[in-house]
């Protein structure tokens, strides 16, 4: 079959396209799944290049949000059938362990999201657990589904379930036009909160007014923050969105309310940040780290997403043999919410 895959770490060169790749077979209780589109997150980029003290299996197909159909069924699997349009839960769990069974699958050592510890969907088949089948929404082309699992699943642990995200509140999301930036407001606005989002340019500042934030400043701009306080009368946002690191630290922190909440779940820009302890307990901040989410959340965001209350946010697609250049257009931050792989033609 064709893919693209990483037998070592680098830059978007590293990523090599194949068209003899063995195709994978479903054993028990797992799915094979014919993938028709395959959106492309940050993880893949860290993946690539390779994350400090992190091992990863080589080679290593990238990809953690498919969207295809039933190919072939493994033993034991009678709930879906060859043909059945699908998306995937983009992650696996041992499925027995204290936090599996408490369904907290995002906290099982043992958790691997597909193309970061196992293979992903840069590929034209996939095999996964059964489990992870979720219906694909009616109304969406492969193409649009595939830009939505993983963002959506990451900004609703990290606002509903971390933030405790409450109507009316003030919510500052960094980088709005990134795939889980836009996932973020559509999930906020859900929620009846105010949006404050940052973005790069003019452009993709107006984009995120279009998508439903209340007001938008250029992260760009030196002092940035001082503005987030003013369209807050000074008192700073209840909830802090972030996934960029190192660029952005200090001006969110200058924008967080007493009391407020920041949550994270990147580090674009870089990981080693500084934090003065003093304001942390003297403000009474609560700082969270998040890691993906559990299939439980999945399905409460996917259901907004099968009624069409949640919708992607797509910037544009590659095939997959060009994945390489996808993997440059991002890196050169001129995408608008998610960038996609075409791997095969139909219904796309």
């Amino acid at each position: 079959m064709r893919s693209v895959r990483v037998y070592e770490h680098g830059g978007p060169d590293v990523l090599r396209y194949e068209t003899d790749t063995p195709i994978p077979e479903p054993g028990p209780g797992e799915v094979r799944v014919r993938v028709y589109a395959v959106g492309i997150n940050h993880l893949d980029i860290w993946t690539r290049k390779g994350i400090p003290g992190v091992r990863l299996p080589l080679p290593l197909t990238l990809g953690s949000d498919v969207s295809g159909v039933i190919d072939k069924p493994g033993e034991g699997v009678d709930w879906v059938d060859p043909g059945q349009e699908v998306a995937l839960y983009p992650a696996t769990s041992c499925g027995h362990c204290d936090a599996c069974l408490r369904g907290n699958e995002n906290e099982c050592p043992k958790y691997a999201v597909l193309g970061h510890r196992r293979d992903g969907g840069y590929a034209e088949y996939i095999v996964v657990p059964a489990r992870n089948v979720l219906p694909k929404p009616p109304h969406l082309s492969h193409a649009e589904t595939a830009s939505l699992p993983l963002v959506f699943l990451t900004a609703w642990h990290m606002l509903v379930t971390l933030a405790k995200l409450q109507p009316h509140e003030t919510v500052l999301v960094i980088a709005g036009g990134s795939g889980v930036g836009s996932a973020a407001i559509q999930i906020a606005k859900f929620f009846h909160a105010r949006v404050i989002a940052t973005a790069g340019s003019d452009e993709k500042m107006q984009r995120c007014i279009e998508l439903g934030a209340d007001d938008v400043v250029n992260h760009y701009e030196e002092g940035w923050s001082k503005k987030v306080k003013k369209m807050t009368q000074n008192k700073g946002v209840d909830v802090v969105f972030e996934h960029v690191g190192q660029a952005v630290w200090n001006e969110v922190l200058r924008c967080l309310a007493w009391k407020g909440r920041f949550v994270t779940c990147g580090a674009t820009s870089g990981a080693e940040v500084q934090l003065n302890i003093r304001y942390l307990f003297g403000k009474q901040w609560s700082l969270y780290g998040a890691y993906m989410g559990s299939m439980r959340e999945m399905l409460d965001a996917w259901k907004n997403v099968m009624n069409g209350i949640f919708r992607p946010v797509l910037d544009r697609t590659f095939p997959l043999e060009q994945a390489r250049e996808a993997h440059e257009y991002i890196e050169a931050k001129r995408h608008f919410g998610k960038v996609v792989l075409k791997v095969h033609e139909e219904n796309l």
